[in-house]
């Protein structure tokens, strides 16, 4: 069985997110699943399988962290697609995938990018939770919370070398969100090839820290785009690994281009 680590949200190896793919013939068991996933020990793991033909999708599509599966992934699912796509299992420009988070489209495009379709997170303005500067060590601009959606807390900080410099205490962010913390601030370069910058920490699922997160994108785009007056911009993400999401806005959905690169293929002997 053929296994890849594929990095996601860069065109530059070593760079991005990783994440493990596995393409497989039908889901087995659970507890088979979350075993490789604690294997592999990345942020997330996808497994994936063919559909049958004429249905809403043609791959069903799960991730699962090291310690429990999650119902959304941006950067897995951009792996996922990458792989499909540059192996030929998978034809045609758009692969639609079935997920726990419903049918979420992903395309190809010539220049290398996949743009993936998926779903606009609400955001709702919220009082600073108690303890959560003390956790961040950073002074809190806002709070927003997207518990209906992808569980998160967007929380602005004053500036880009706040979010840069972040230590926090990841101990003390468990209890403050049901998914993961969003720390995130304007851009200080307006020509620096990114409007915003953000980093995710997901203790609480057992991630210290993402490097980039594809789905917190879909809150951070309507944030964003409301602050600047576009629909279409890019966000920086993560701490010693970066990586490059383009957002479009698009009403209750939200599209998420970027490139993946392949670093590491081999045999699950499992």
């Amino acid at each position: 069985m053929r296994i890849r680590i594929v990095d996601a949200f860069t065109d530059q190896p070593f760079s991005g997110n990783p994440a493990g793919v596995l393409l497989l013939d039908s889901f087995p068991e659970d507890s088979w699943l979350r075993n490789v996933a604690a294997e592999v020990n990345l942020s997330e793991t996808a497994f994936a399988h063919p559909l049958p033909a004429g249905g809403e999708a043609d791959w069903a599509l799960r991730w699962f962290t090291p310690a429990t599966e999650v119902d959304m992934c941006g950067h897995a699912t951009l792996a996922t697609a990458h792989v499909l796509h540059t192996t030929g299992a998978a034809s045609g420009g758009t692969i639609r995938f079935a997920t726990r988070s419903g049918v979420l489209g992903a395309t190809a495009a010539a220049d290398g990018t996949i743009t993936m379709d998926f779903p606009t997170s609400a955001l709702t303005p919220v009082p600073v939770p108690d303890g959560l500067a003390k956790a961040l060590g950073a002074e809190v601009v806002a709070v927003h919370d997207t518990s209906a959606h992808i569980g998160d807390l967007v929380v602005e900080l004053r500036d880009e070398t706040a979010v840069r410099s972040l230590t926090p205490d990841l101990a003390a962010l468990v209890s403050l969100s049901s998914r993961g913390i969003i720390v995130t601030a304007a851009a200080e370069n307006p020509d620096g090839g990114y409007d915003f910058v953000s980093r995710g920490f997901f203790p609480a699922i057992g991630i210290d820290e993402d490097p980039v997160t594809g789905s917190a994108h879909t809150a951070l785009a309507p944030y964003w785009s409301s602050r600047f007056g576009r629909d279409e911009l890019t966000g920086l993400q993560g701490g010693r690994r970066t990586g490059l999401v383009r957002t479009h806005l698009r009403g209750e959905r939200t599209l998420l281009t970027g490139h993946a690169v392949t670093v590491i293929e081999g045999d699950l002997h499992a």
